[in-house]
């Protein structure tokens, strides 16, 4: 079982700082590993040809110093200049040597014997090559033999080698010539060593250059790991720093973005409680006290009529408060499914205004009723249209201006979808409220100056039931002057119903 503690956070930094700065560092080791592999075999495969180069151009320059030796010789005149030229052999032989270090010759006759050597290799003399060694450097004359012949060298070394044979083609001996393999491998040791400090110094550098920049990346990852769990704590205040264009700097604005939605949310959330617990208590408290006086006898029998119609109204106000609620969890959840039909958009719209005819009397409101067409048939479910029409109409005569205009206007936008717009003059919407005008248990009028009994539910139904439609809803302003809600049907084709109200 794996325990959380306080410092989970700091863990995690970590980790992710440890992954960043070891995977760095593989991978910068791999890379010089198999950058020092491929200069080293390079280097080796250069160093390689260049002596067999040499190799071949000392055999063939031998075998014209020494024509003299076995040219028109026999075997016994052969060595016997050998033995009398011996002096000039070896200076011949050293002179090579001379000329490059990395070469060293001797002279071997038909059995194998070294006879005659550089002075540098004076300690060959008299030592034999087997037959065996001798074939297989004369079957590979090209590339060179690695060896040591036999342990008759001190060492492994590059050999080859050039028969003397006289006119007669009769092989009287040899010449041998060896390069020293130790040059390339001190070379490759040394590059390597270097390569290796290099790598050392480089991956030091780009370690300390990761931890800044790991740092400076998992830096916003830490706030928001602080932020988070000061929301845990229901603290929505917190925000992240942003200091960075790329993906973590869209992180950290997406996590802001979320963490004012959050704080957007808990406001609306408490506003919500406070208007829907005052939206509760007043009718219930009036209710209450009421049916108390009633049955106290408090109020006489013959105006008992007059407050039952009261608490009448407020158990309606409480009942559509309630409807609302459910209505909200319905919609949400999909639980309210919709039933699509033809209808006349202009009709609903009619019957819509004369439920609200006292209410616009009362203020005496100029109605405009704007229609392309008397009857504009769109598919639709009927009975939540009605709703939202409903919910708009009542929203702007609440908030309209005495004697001010109240237009409902239904266009064409074209031939397959229709739009509706609920103008009013009044008290408008500021600027910084219409973006959340239509979230839930938002209320732009905080004060209840003028909206006493909604609890911010309306707006957020209407937009719930057009988006269900795919349709789309907004809203228009200009503070103190007007506002206008506009929102989208689909426009439907069938044969409609005689109209049943004028207005």
């Amino acid at each position: 079982m794996i325990k959380y503690t306080k410092f989970e956070g700091a863990f995690m930094f970590k980790s992710v700082f440890t992954k960043f700065l070891s995977s760095l560092a593989i991978i910068i080791f791999i890379s010089f590993l198999m950058l020092a592999a491929i200069i080293g075999s390079m280097t080796n495969n250069y160093a390689i040809e260049s002596k067999k180069e040499d190799m071949s151009w000392a055999l063939e320059v031998s075998e014209s110093s020494f024509h003299w030796l076995y040219a028109d010789s026999t075997q016994e005149e052969f060595l016997q200049k050998v033995k009398d030229s011996e002096p000039r052999l070896q200076e011949i032989l050293d002179n090579y040597y001379k000329t490059s270090s990395s070469l060293e010759l001797f002279i071997v006759d038909a059995e194998g014997e070294i006879i005659v050597t550089c002075t540098h290799m004076s300690y060959l003399k008299g030592k034999h090559i087997s037959e065996s060694d001798i074939t297989k450097i004369k079957n590979n004359p090209q590339q060179g033999t690695l060896t040591d012949l036999g342990d008759v060298l001190s060492e492994r070394f590059y050999v080859n080698m050039s028969p003397f044979t006289n006119d007669n083609g009769e092989t009287l001996g040899m010449v041998f010539v060896c390069s020293s393999s130790g040059s390339e491998t001190a070379l490759i040791s040394s590059m390597t060593k270097t390569i290796i400090i290099a790598s050392l110094w480089i991956m030091l550098a780009a370690m300390i250059a990761g931890y800044f920049i790991s740092d400076r990346m998992v830096s916003p990852l830490k706030s928001m790991i602080s932020a988070a769990k000061q929301f845990g704590k229901g603290k929505f205040d917190s925000r992240v720093e942003i200091n960075s264009n790329d993906e973590i700097g869209d992180l950290a604005v997406a996590f802001n973005q979320m963490a004012e939605s959050l704080e957007r949310l808990e406001t609306m959330r408490n506003s919500f409680l406070a208007n829907v617990s005052h939206d509760l208590r007043t009718p219930m408290t009036t209710i209450a006290g009421f049916i108390d006086s009633i049955n106290s006898g408090a109020i006489p029998p013959e105006e008992q009529s007059h407050y039952l119609h009261i608490v009448s109204a407020e158990v309606h106000r409480l009942s559509r408060l309630v409807g609302q609620l459910l209505d909200i969890a319905r919609l949400e959840s999909g639980e309210r499914k919709l039933n699509f039909s033809h209808f006349d958009i202009c009709e609903l719209s009619r019957i819509v205004l004369i439920s609200f005819e006292q209410k616009i009397e009362a203020k005496n409101l100029e109605v405009e009723f704007n229609v392309e067409e008397d009857s504009m048939a769109v598919e639709a479910d009927k009975d939540v249209i009605h709703q939202v029409l409903y919910n708009l109409c009542e929203n702007a005569i609440k908030f309209s201006a005495e004697k001010g205009i109240f237009r409902l206007t239904i266009e064409r936008i074209h031939s397959s979808q229709l739009k509706v717009t609920i103008y009013n003059e009044g008290a408008g919407i500021p600027a910084e409220d219409l973006p959340y005008i239509f979230d839930r248990f938002y209320k732009s009028d905080k004060s209840r100056g003028l909206d006493k009994s909604g609890a911010g539910l309306g707006l957020h139904i209407a937009k719930t039931i057009v988006e269900s439609h795919n349709q789309s809803i907004c809203a228009e302003s200009e503070e103190g002057k007007w506002c206008a809600f506009c929102f989208t049907l689909k426009a439907g084709n069938s044969e409609l119903p005689a109209k049943l109200v004028e207005f």
